[in-house]
């Protein structure tokens, strides 16, 4: 499966669990994202944005990075054009870190979004900092590997019907989540975690414990 790491402007820590999960991507960097790429041991293929948030230095750390240039008038992200940009070389599975945090809440806020919005399209996505990671619920059932101990969140898109949660320290069997509600905030992963969704679409915001 082709892996394509999209590196943006939030923030990054460059955890071990990180590292393994981009060992061998891809990469592209989408303007003041090109930053990560030193800590993560990374050469992007394509540097892209309208470098807004990038400065001179960064600019000439890399002088070997083929760069594409878009004017700040546009009706995307940077980060929306780098992952149109993987999407056409054959990305069937993409990265997107330093999708949290930063000055931009609402570039943020688009991530989550945008990570929903290629599930739905069949291309998996993960969303992380390096100390929280973001994995698109849609309907059906999905097992993760996170440890007992690891802190979660399910943040509802719309209305949830049918959510069931096992292997966690607080256990739902086919509830209504109504859009907005805090009940699938802060729970704790017991054993191995499993989500069934009958309807609607979610977003799992986990906190993997550190080895």
């Amino acid at each position: 499966m082709t892996r394509f790491l999209i590196l943006l402007g939030g923030e990054l820590e460059p955890t071990p669990r990180l590292l393994a999960q981009v060992h061998g991507a891809r990469v592209i960097a989408a303007d003041s994202g090109m930053r990560h790429a030193r800590a993560l041991g990374v050469i992007p293929e394509l540097w892209m944005g309208d470098f807004d948030s990038t400065d001179a230095a960064l600019r000439q750390e890399w002088p070997g990075v083929a760069q594409i240039a878009f004017p700040p008038a546009k009706n995307m992200t940077d980060g929306e054009i780098a992952v149109a940009e993987a999407l056409k070389a054959g990305a069937e599975e993409i990265v997107l870190a330093g999708a949290f945090g930063g000055p931009r809440a609402d570039h943020a806020f688009l991530h989550l979004t945008l990570a929903l919005r290629l599930a739905e399209g069949g291309t998996p996505a993960l969303l992380t900092s390096g100390l929280q990671e973001g994995r698109p619920l849609l309907t059906g059932e999905t097992v993760f590997d996170y440890p007992p101990g690891t802190l979660f969140s399910v943040l509802a898109f719309s209305d949830l019907n049918g959510l069931s949660i096992e292997g966690a320290h607080w256990p739902l069997e086919r509830v209504r989540v109504p859009s907005g509600s805090s009940l699938t905030m802060s729970n704790v992963i017991a054993t191995r975690l499993r989500i069934r969704l009958e309807e609607g679409k979610a977003l799992l915001l986990a906190h993997p414990v550190q080895a």
